[in-house]
């Protein structure tokens, strides 16, 4: 049963990201990108991930989102949406999408996945994933997390520098 819920969430995902880039209308195209990462959740709650599949809807659903809709209420969008967005060839794009899939795939086969993590079951029973998932983030990968979070605060000040230049400017 698991399985077809999983192919469900898989097929969902996949035709939702393809729905999100296609539409013309970007409040759609937003609606859509909710629907999205609800079922993302979805397959995180079936890897008994409660943790991330809350994160998930409160930051990138709840949000990524507002933030969306916030950038789309600012722009011109009577404008745009009367320019023709696909200008350039269908067959050039499904040749490099087709391209890039292939590369994947020999990039996949290539790659040596361990067969196991370093948490047993039993050990994620008696502990629960958000414990072994900040033990995992704060013990083994400490240095990426700070540098991570280091270029997302220098991040932060370039967009409050460029904020205040554009609006002396």
């Amino acid at each position: 049963m698991s399985q077809f819920v999983f192919g469900y969430y898989a097929a969902a995902i996949v035709f939702l990201s393809v729905v999100v880039v296609t539409r013309k209308n970007p409040v759609h195209s937003v609606l859509f990108m909710l629907i999205l990462f609800l079922h993302i959740a979805g397959v995180y709650i079936l890897l008994n991930a409660e943790f991330l599949a809350a994160v998930q809807v409160i930051v990138y659903a709840g949000a990524i989102l507002v933030l969306f809709v916030f950038a789309i209420m600012v722009l011109n969008l009577k404008e745009e949406q009367t320019v023709e967005i696909y200008v350039g060839s269908w067959a050039i794009a499904v040749a490099a999408a087709l391209g890039l899939f292939v590369i994947l795939l020999f990039g996949l086969r290539t790659v040596d996945v361990p067969s196991g993590g370093t948490f047993t079951a039993e050990y994620l029973k008696n502990t629960t994933n958000t414990k072994a998932l900040g033990k995992e983030i704060f013990v083994n990968y400490l240095l990426p997390f700070e540098i991570v979070s280091i270029i997302l605060l220098v991040a932060i000040i370039g967009a409050i520098v460029l904020a205040k230049k554009k609006l002396k400017g």
